[in-house]
């Protein structure tokens, strides 16, 4: 699941091309995508979204990487059965795909809350990590991040080191919880963090941390399922909620 939903693909805008500059796999089924688009990308918002195709086949992917970076950083679970994924994991370097001229969606910090609960499931987690990255580079302060990202086995959080990073070195701004929903299983034999579907955990984090609706906004990014159980959960205790779908 990566493509966020609606996908409000604006098919007046001119296509233009974006070269394959690096990739990563991360898993059976997951890898990263570092494009350079052949046209100077124009400025986007940190949480939005690109629309990228192969052989007329278009999807949209958020973007993982902050404003400044040069290269467009995306996420990407392989969907075998999907239309375009099959064909992205087979791209190499200096391969290009198309790539609309900007990006859209406002799945974006809301700055005038002062704490910003945030909650994913696998490649849910790269609008948060757009967003914290971009705050970082410029330096901004006065705002505190919770990040909850859910998956099933530990090779499947694309972006853990990273956070955790941040979460040491700006412990005062971010904390980050990575849970399991499949422990048990061989994969997870090494784990010795939380547990349990990123949606179980909300409640317990909310309560550990202290978190007061009355500044808070809680996003949820990834697994349809899971954004509506802590929509439901954060409507009914009084928190603000901003939610984006990903789909097959």
């Amino acid at each position: 699941m990566q493509q966020p939903s609606p996908t409000s693909i604006d098919r007046t805008a001119k296509l233009s091309r974006a070269r394959v500059a690096k990739r990563e796999q991360c898993a059976d089924d997951l890898f990263k995508l570092w494009l350079e688009p052949e046209i100077p990308f124009p400025a986007f918002k940190p949480g939005q979204y690109c629309t990228i195709g192969v052989n007329g086949i278009e999807r949209a992917y958020s973007i993982s990487s902050s404003p400044d970076e040069k290269w467009l950083e995306l996420f990407v679970e392989l969907v075998p059965e999907g239309e375009l994924t099959p064909l992205l994991w087979k791209l190499a370097i200096d391969d290009t795909v198309s790539i609309r001229p900007r990006a859209k969606g406002v799945f974006v910090m809301s700055p005038k809350f002062q704490s910003h609960f945030m909650v994913s499931t696998v490649t849910g987690v790269v609008p948060f990590v757009s967003i914290l990255r971009d705050y970082f580079h410029k330096g901004e302060t006065g705002h505190k991040f919770y990040v909850i990202e859910g998956a099933s086995y530990p090779g499947e959080f694309g972006y853990d080191d990273e956070l955790a990073q941040m979460a040491a070195d700006h412990p005062d701004t971010v904390k980050f919880v990575a849970t399991l929903s499949r422990p048990a299983e061989e994969k997870s034999k090494d784990w010795t963090g939380e547990t349990g579907r990123a949606n179980a955990v909300v409640g317990k984090y909310l309560e550990e941390f202290g978190i007061d609706p009355a500044d808070t906004l809680i996003y949820a990014c990834g697994h349809p399922g899971m954004i509506e159980d802590v929509g439901i959960e954060a409507k009914a205790k009084g928190f603000s909620f901003i939610e984006e779908k990903f789909w097959v």
